[in-house]
Protein backbone atom coordinates (compact mmCIF):
# COMPACT_ATOMS: atom_id res chain seq x y z
CA UNK A 1 0.00 0.00 0.00
CA UNK A 2 1.33 3.48 -0.99
CA UNK A 3 2.35 6.50 2.02
CA UNK A 4 -0.60 8.49 0.18
CA UNK A 5 -3.19 5.58 0.31
CA UNK A 6 -1.91 4.86 4.07
CA UNK A 7 -3.29 7.91 5.23
CA UNK A 8 -5.98 8.28 3.51
CA UNK A 9 -7.21 5.00 4.92
CA UNK A 10 -5.81 5.46 8.40
CA UNK A 11 -9.07 4.32 10.07
CA UNK A 12 -8.40 0.61 8.42
CA UNK A 13 -5.93 -0.78 10.80
CA UNK A 14 -6.05 -3.76 13.04
CA UNK A 15 -7.36 -2.26 16.23
CA UNK A 16 -10.65 -0.27 13.95
CA UNK A 17 -11.13 -4.12 12.17
CA UNK A 18 -11.15 -5.78 16.03
CA UNK A 19 -14.02 -3.32 16.48
CA UNK A 20 -16.38 -3.91 13.46
CA UNK A 21 -15.20 -7.85 13.83
CA UNK A 22 -16.91 -7.63 17.47
CA UNK A 23 -19.72 -6.04 16.10
CA UNK A 24 -20.51 -8.62 13.78
CA UNK A 25 -20.52 -10.63 17.39
CA UNK A 26 -23.28 -9.10 18.64
CA UNK A 27 -27.08 -11.18 18.39
CA UNK A 28 -29.83 -8.76 19.32
CA UNK A 29 -30.94 -5.44 20.16
CA UNK A 30 -30.22 -5.74 23.91
CA UNK A 31 -26.28 -6.75 23.33
CA UNK A 32 -25.87 -4.39 21.10
CA UNK A 33 -27.25 -1.37 23.31
CA UNK A 34 -24.73 -2.36 26.06
CA UNK A 35 -22.22 -2.61 24.32
CA UNK A 36 -22.12 0.77 22.26
CA UNK A 37 -23.30 2.25 25.78
CA UNK A 38 -20.02 0.73 27.11
CA UNK A 39 -18.12 1.94 23.98
CA UNK A 40 -19.49 5.08 23.19
CA UNK A 41 -20.60 8.53 25.61
CA UNK A 42 -24.85 9.10 25.72
CA UNK A 43 -24.19 12.40 23.32
CA UNK A 44 -21.97 9.66 21.04
CA UNK A 45 -24.70 7.05 20.38
CA UNK A 46 -26.95 10.02 20.27
CA UNK A 47 -25.43 11.92 17.12
CA UNK A 48 -24.62 8.25 15.48
CA UNK A 49 -28.64 7.31 15.25
CA UNK A 50 -29.29 10.71 14.25
CA UNK A 51 -26.71 10.29 11.12
CA UNK A 52 -28.13 7.11 10.27
CA UNK A 53 -31.82 9.16 10.45
CA UNK A 54 -30.63 11.73 8.08
CA UNK A 55 -29.20 8.67 5.89
CA UNK A 56 -32.54 7.43 5.68
CA UNK A 57 -34.25 10.56 4.93
CA UNK A 58 -31.96 11.36 2.31
CA UNK A 59 -32.57 7.96 0.76
CA UNK A 60 -36.47 8.79 1.26
CA UNK A 61 -35.71 12.03 -0.72
CA UNK A 62 -37.09 14.32 2.29
CA UNK A 63 -35.61 17.71 1.84
CA UNK A 64 -32.65 19.14 3.50
CA UNK A 65 -35.01 21.80 5.60
CA UNK A 66 -37.06 19.12 7.09
CA UNK A 67 -34.35 16.96 8.05
CA UNK A 68 -32.86 19.91 9.54
CA UNK A 69 -36.38 20.27 11.35
CA UNK A 70 -36.47 17.33 12.39
CA UNK A 71 -32.84 15.88 13.60
CA UNK A 72 -31.36 19.51 14.31
CA UNK A 73 -28.53 18.22 12.37
CA UNK A 74 -26.44 21.07 10.45
CA UNK A 75 -27.22 21.60 6.72
CA UNK A 76 -23.23 20.94 6.72
CA UNK A 77 -23.56 17.80 8.64
CA UNK A 78 -26.60 17.03 6.41
CA UNK A 79 -25.16 17.54 3.34
CA UNK A 80 -21.93 14.94 4.29
CA UNK A 81 -23.66 12.30 4.81
CA UNK A 82 -25.75 12.90 1.57
CA UNK A 83 -22.20 12.98 0.02
CA UNK A 84 -21.30 9.75 1.69
CA UNK A 85 -24.73 8.26 0.81
CA UNK A 86 -24.19 9.30 -3.17
CA UNK A 87 -20.53 8.72 -3.44
CA UNK A 88 -19.32 6.85 -0.24
CA UNK A 89 -17.95 3.18 0.06
CA UNK A 90 -21.67 2.21 -0.13
CA UNK A 91 -22.11 1.33 3.04
CA UNK A 92 -25.61 3.25 3.33
CA UNK A 93 -26.64 1.84 -0.01
CA UNK A 94 -25.68 -1.51 1.37
CA UNK A 95 -27.77 -1.22 4.02
CA UNK A 96 -31.07 0.66 3.34
CA UNK A 97 -31.17 -2.00 0.27
CA UNK A 98 -30.95 -4.93 3.15
CA UNK A 99 -33.80 -3.26 5.37
CA UNK A 100 -35.67 -2.35 2.35
CA UNK A 101 -35.82 -6.19 1.21
CA UNK A 102 -36.94 -7.15 5.09
CA UNK A 103 -39.81 -4.76 5.36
Amino acid sequence: MSESKDKKNKWINQDSDALFGVVLKLENLDESRRFFRDLLTEKEIVELGQRWKVARMLAKGVSYVKIEEETAMSSATIARIHKWLKHGMGGYKLVLKRLKNNI
